[in-house]
């Protein structure tokens, strides 16, 4: 199933509709707060429109067959929900006559969002720390002494040693 949706997405963004190619435009090459989007991104048994894997945002652009199709787009949203995503569902309408008024809420969104992983902070955590080099440093040759003192004697003077 993964390789048919893979297949799927990627002809999807060869079809891309003229609403998915205004939107991407914004989207792409981390424009919008420095994020990364993909289009028509495979995310469990379904495929996206737009997706911010590291916010966990997933954009929608809905034609007028989404009307008749509602039934199927709860139960999208709510798998995605339930996976930690937020979906945003902006009509074809919408994007073409706000374009900014879109952008600014899919931004809004995104600085609102959690991130995916966030790292554990390291606070109150020092003794957790390892030990700095510097202390290390006393009594310890630098790099150029410490080549000099490894290296080898060259093949010249190996073969110089064993003429003589």
């Amino acid at each position: 199933m993964a390789q048919f949706l893979i297949k799927t997405a990627k002809a999807l963004r060869n079809r891309s509709t003229d609403v998915e190619r205004l939107l991407w435009r914004y989207l792409r090459a981390k424009q919008m707060e420095g994020l990364k989007f993909r289009r028509q991104q495979s995310i469990g048994r379904y495929i996206v429109d737009f997706a911010c894997l590291e916010k966990k945002i997933i954009i929608e652009v809905d034609g007028g067959q989404h009307a008749v199709e509602r039934r199927k787009d709860t139960e999208r949203d709510e798998w995605f929900t339930s996976q930690g995503f937020k979906v945003l569902r902006f009509w074809n309408n919408e994007v073409l006559t706000n374009t900014q008024g879109v952008l600014e809420k899919i931004r809004i969104s995104c600085l609102s969002h959690p991130p995916l992983n966030p790292l554990p902070s390291r606070e109150g955590k020092e003794k957790d720390r390892l030990p700095s080099r510097e202390g290390k440093k006393e009594g310890r040759l630098t790099s150029r002494e410490g080549k000099e003192k490894d290296k080898l004697p060259s093949r010249e003077g190996k073969e110089k040693e064993g003429l003589q």
